[in-house]
């Protein structure tokens, strides 16, 4: 067990694990990514070597042992959605006062404290900022070299974002502030200023097809060649991509995008978005639907410029290719703004089916 378990990022890791080879840890640190490219691994294998307590060594360069006390706590946060989930439970069980008041936080280790979105915005709230603030000025470490403050996400609120910068411009000696974020740019330029930035980029698609090879060896080889396109580089995302799921979302994304670029068959289309009902079920399959629409739509928009060759849905390009002699540049922007505005309705709970049924009928408008 150690950092040869992280697949891809060569670089990016080995430059971490320089700088605790020569204890120049930063006290602020970003690690930018897709989603699924590997940003919360390979910060709990940062927070573990900084403060393993029996190091070890690979590749000439300090590996944590994932056998000490310290290792093991912090790695009990490796399935970060159960955590997540027993705490919103536990939050549930309040009383109604109280529960307005609490905020989630994962500690599995007393000098580890990590810092999901909040439900039900989903944002990095000013409680959560405010629990930072305390233990990082009040609470020194116990048990371990530093104390570890990681953000899942970059999407704060206004007043979470602006406290942050109180550690930041004045950071304990003790402390390491990690942030992940898929968009480093949403992040206010003052705190992007006071950290070290570090990027999880791409992993290229014949890397991905040998590793989904030797970790999911059940895929077929078309299959494999279609998850590891589709996974966008992301290594964690290929080796959870659910193919079925992907396949009956983008069949009925298909059936809508037949709907408006040939004869029109509304009663097709209705038969399809008919099934997106109300509750979690209707929600993750609705997310599934709009995410296969997007792919399939940028795909078009590849084929329309020319570049076939950067086309994911690689099984399907023949039929995509046809759809793309009816587009014009006017149709991809007007169907891109209809995507946002049922992303955005979903938000505000409106009435999935019929919110799929508008954006449908006014692609055939465009």
């Amino acid at each position: 067990m150690g950092f040869q378990e992280f697949l891809g990022n060569s670089v990016t890791v080995a430059r971490l694990r320089e700088a605790v080879a020569a204890d120049r840890v930063p006290q602020a640190l970003i690690l930018a990514g897709s989603r699924g490219a590997g940003k919360y691994t390979l910060a709990l294998m940062f927070a573990r070597l900084v403060n393993c307590l029996e190091r070890a060594e690979f590749d000439g360069l300090p590996d944590y042992c994932g056998q000490c006390r310290n290792c093991q706590r912090i790695g009990e946060a490796a399935n970060l959605d159960t955590r997540v989930a027993e705490a919103v439970e536990a939050r549930e069980d309040l009383r109604e006062t109280d529960k307005r008041e609490t905020r989630i936080l994962i500690q599995p280790h007393p000098d580890v404290l990590i810092l999901p979105p909040d439900p039900p915005q989903l944002l990095i709230k000013l409680g959560q900022v405010r629990q930072v603030i305390h233990n990082a000025y009040f609470r020194p470490p116990t048990e371990a070299r530093r104390s570890i403050f990681l953000f899942t996400s970059s999407a704060f609120m206004k007043e979470a974002a602006n406290s942050l910068l109180k550690v930041l411009e004045e950071p304990p000696a003790n402390c390491t502030l990690i942030l992940l974020s898929e968009n480093p740019a949403e992040m206010l330029p003052t705190i992007r200023s006071r950290a070290m930035l570090h990027r999880l980029h791409a992993v290229p698609v014949e890397t991905l097809e040998t590793i989904l090879a030797e970790r999911r060896p059940e895929l077929k080889t078309a299959h494999r060649a279609l998850v590891a396109r589709l996974s966008e580089g992301a290594v964690g995302r290929a080796l959870s991509f659910n193919i079925e799921a992907w396949l009956a979302s983008r069949q009925e994304a298909l059936t809508i995008l037949r709907n408006a670029l040939r004869q029109p068959d509304d009663s097709a289309l209705f038969r399809a978005t008919e099934t997106y009902r109300a509750g979690a079920d209707g929600q993750i399959k609705a997310q599934g639907l709009l995410r296969a629409l997007h792919s399939l739509i940028e795909d078009l928009l590849l084929i329309h410029a020319g570049a076939v060759r950067l086309v994911r849905n690689i099984d399907i390009t023949a039929e995509l290719t046809q759809l793309a002699q009816s587009i014009t540049v006017d149709w991809l922007e007007n169907s891109a703004r209809a995507l946002h505005a049922v992303e955005s309705g979903m938000r505000r709970n409106l009435l999935r089916s019929l919110s799929l049924d508008a954006m449908a009928l006014s692609l055939e408008q465009v």
